[in-house]
């Protein structure tokens, strides 16, 4: 167990494959409290968060930003405390010499639901924008543009060979945000 006298520097700790040669994310953090650094394919630090599932925020991070999942290095404890897990944290960061971006400016794309409406193509804006839709067809349009944007996610952890099975909110998607259950 970690104590705050006893923070661990992230150098010092193993990269553990986001997918490992199974397709498989780091069961062994399933379940754990913790606290863990996201590093792109190059090893570059993009994010540094906390938990109380280690595994369920990894996951999740991973759809959000599929393309900065690569390496993970994690520190466990065994009873929440926050002040405990925000220290490490902190400690992390100002190691790494720069606050990574997820902590920064893209913060949002790390921690908050993806909202297709963003990332709607000019067509679906024009469906959904115009004015003889009611709200029942606007809904419509904006469930089948989060399908879109689901169907874009699976493919790329897909073709990053991903076997955990990823399944989103089936509610949210009629709101235009895709987050997993």
């Amino acid at each position: 167990m970690t104590t705050e006298t006893n923070l661990p520097s992230l150098s010092t700790l193993e990269y553990i494959p986001f997918i490992d040669g199974n397709g498989q994310l780091p069961e062994q953090l399933q379940g754990k409290i913790g606290v863990y650094a996201i590093f792109d394919q190059e090893k570059v630090l993009q994010f540094v968060g906390y938990s109380r599932d280690v595994y369920l925020s990894l996951k999740q991070h991973l759809v959000r930003q599929p393309q900065h999942c690569y390496w993970v290095k994690a520190q466990t404890i065994e009873r929440p405390n926050r002040t405990v897990l925000e220290n490490i944290e902190h400690t992390w960061i100002a190691e790494n010499g720069s606050v990574p971006s997820g902590n920064a400016q893209s913060k949002d794309k790390w921690t908050q639901s993806i909202d297709a409406k963003a990332v709607m193509t000019p067509e679906e804006q024009a469906k959904y924008d115009n004015p003889a839709n009611d709200e029942m067809a606007q809904t419509k349009i904006i469930k089948n543009v989060a399908r879109r944007v689901e169907a874009e996610i699976l493919a790329v952890l897909e073709v990053r060979g991903l076997q955990t099975q990823i399944r989103f909110n089936p509610k949210l998607k009629e709101n235009g945000l895709l987050d997993l259950k």
